[in-house]
């Protein structure tokens, strides 16, 4: 009797100790997500979500990414599924992954889980969104204190704030090009925000949305004094119409960042510190005429 009493208790705990590993995650379409137990085979297909998944510490169950995740540099060894848009679903499926991380604007959400696989739809585009996803990402891997990845960031953030002029930069306004269509990073993007605590002032009202596609002649007109872009959208920008009257163009006040900063600058995710100090050198640099 004893036996089966002590048998009894040892399955009890077992069972008690797999429900308390399981888990309901709700992602960004409202739907909640049963996880049984922390998922150990994860695909990640949006660069952000692959970065926060690694420095949440479970870089190590990832078994396929995106063909853009490139950061930390084990994923690049990892086994690539096509675009985060539009995977290959049958690369997917092969991989057997117990999560799919995908954003929003995905087209294949309805289609991996018709196949029977767990979808966790997550895309961040401002700060409260990033904070909002390590803790859904962090519930769903079983990590204590994902929060504590957002506190680094907001620390990080700070600390290139206050490295900058506040009078001087309330004077700066900057035009942040994503890429060349061209689309620019607005005031409720979460790059227009990070300017925002760095005291520079956007040319891209709220008004207009997170990431709009413009009409190259309202850079002109809006005329900003900084232009932050990327090398290989940089490239012509000076010949384009009437963009040589613009006051950063005519005065050389153009940061071009590199493939990999321009990576680490458009990424909502856990190197939005970095992202920061990469902004605030800029200004720094740019500025320094001003600053006598």
């Amino acid at each position: 009797m004893n036996r089966l009493l002590r048998l009894a208790s040892a399955v009890l705990l077992c069972a008690l100790a797999f429900a308390a590993q399981a888990v309901a995650v709700t992602d960004e379409r409202g739907v909640s997500v049963d996880l049984p137990r922390p998922p150990q085979r994860i695909v990640s297909l949006l660069p952000s979500l692959t970065e926060s998944v690694c420095t949440l510490g479970a870089c190590a169950r990832l078994v396929g990414v995106d063909r853009y995740s490139n950061w930390p540099d084990p994923v690049r060894a990892l086994p690539q599924v096509g675009g985060g848009l539009d995977p290959n679903v049958e690369a997917i499926v092969a991989l057997q992954p117990d999560l799919v991380l995908l954003a929003k604007s995905s087209r294949v959400t309805q289609r991996l889980e018709a196949l029977g696989l767990k979808v966790l739809v997550l895309e961040p585009k401002n700060h409260a969104d990033v904070r909002r996803v390590l803790d859904a990402l962090g519930r769903a891997l079983g990590v204590d204190d994902a929060q504590q990845v957002w506190r680094t960031i907001d620390a990080s953030v700070s600390a290139a704030a206050q490295s900058l002029p506040a009078e001087v930069m309330k004077r700066t306004r900057v035009y942040f090009e994503v890429n060349s269509a061209p689309y620019a990073a607005g005031e409720v993007s979460f790059i227009g925000e990070t300017l925002a605590r760095l005291g520079a002032r956007n040319i891209v009202p709220a008004s207009l949305g997170p990431f709009p596609k413009l009409n190259p002649e309202y850079v002109v007109r809006a005329n900003p004094d900084l232009i932050m872009v990327g090398a290989r959208s940089a490239q012509g920008l000076e010949q384009r119409p009437g963009w040589g009257a613009i006051r950063a163009v005519r005065e050389g006040r153009i940061c071009r960042f590199t493939a990999a900063e321009s990576d680490v600058l458009v990424r909502p995710g856990p190197r939005m510190g970095e992202a920061a100090r990469l902004m605030a050198q800029c200004l720094l640099d740019k500025t320094r005429g001003e600053r006598g």
